[in-house]
């Protein structure tokens, strides 16, 4: 969980420190647009709206996303929904897809041609709605501000367990564990103010400090570990044995998640 005062910058605070403050950089826009719609596939109302969960007859293909794909057209090639595909990967209104990204495909019925040379996956989904839906928060929000989604999904799940409700002793708030100073940087990147007790706005916060600290670290280890450790710390001394257990841990559970399986 992220650190919460200006000395975090360079003196960690125990038992946990957190991250120091890199300068400002821009964000990554996103790039593409939905170029037409669903018009040869299924006629009926889709099933699937936010947050809730898939017909059963659908399975999950992780596509990565190539230059010239659109929703529409993904839904075309793999006979899946355009809405289910926007809604499923919280996507904006238009549908926008960034060259690159991994993004789920809920195929109805059988599985999709397969030219991706992607494999089908089966993605596991929470049986608990609560959890389930930060699940699907996070990893909108991630592939929105192009961070791993998984990865995202790995470090809530072992800050919160993908729980809103928890707040540490340090004040660290929701899923990805963010403290008040640490909204209060994030804003600098949103743009708008962030209130942690709102699943969206929690998760922003969260993978916008993820996106951060890849910018200003030059291995994934350090990232990870700079979410825990502190940015400057991690700079100055490298992993801490307790920060290397907590980066071991997180990428553990992204392979699990990766591989359609729970995370724990």
């Amino acid at each position: 969980m992220p650190r919460a005062d200006q000395s975090r910058h360079l003196h960690p605070r125990q038992p946990r420190p957190r991250h120091d403050r890199p300068r400002a950089s821009a964000l990554a826009t996103a790039v593409g647009v939905l170029a037409a719609s669903l018009a040869t596939v299924l006629t009926a109302t889709p099933a699937h709206a936010d947050h809730e969960r898939l017909p059963a007859d659908r399975t999950l293909r992780s596509h990565v996303v190539q230059p010239g794909d659109t929703a529409s057209g993904l839904a075309v090639r793999f006979h899946a929904w355009t809405a289910e595909i926007v809604s499923h990967n919280h996507l904006d209104g238009g549908g926008s897809l960034r060259v690159g990204d991994r993004i789920e495909i809920p195929v109805v019925g059988r599985d999709g041609d397969g030219r991706d040379g992607g494999r089908a996956t089966s993605m596991w989904q929470h049986p608990d709605a609560d959890r389930e839906k930060v699940r699907r928060v996070v990893a909108g929000a991630a592939r929105r501000h192009g961070v791993d989604p998984q990865l995202a999904l790995a470090v809530s799940w072992q800050e919160s367990g993908w729980q809103m409700g928890v707040v540490s002793s340090a004040n660290a708030i929701g899923a990805m564990q963010v403290l008040p100073s640490t909204a209060r940087w994030m804003e600098q990147y949103a743009g708008r103010s962030l209130r942690l007790r709102k699943l969206g706005e929690n998760a922003q916060a969260g993978v916008l400090l993820l996106k951060v600290l890849s910018a200003h670290t030059q291995r994934r280890t350090h990232k990870i570990g700079a979410y825990y450790q502190g940015l400057g710390a991690v700079q100055r001394h490298g992993l801490y044995d307790e920060t290397r257990t907590y980066v071991d841990n997180v990428e553990a559970i992204k392979r699990r998640l990766e591989d359609g399986r729970p995370p724990s």
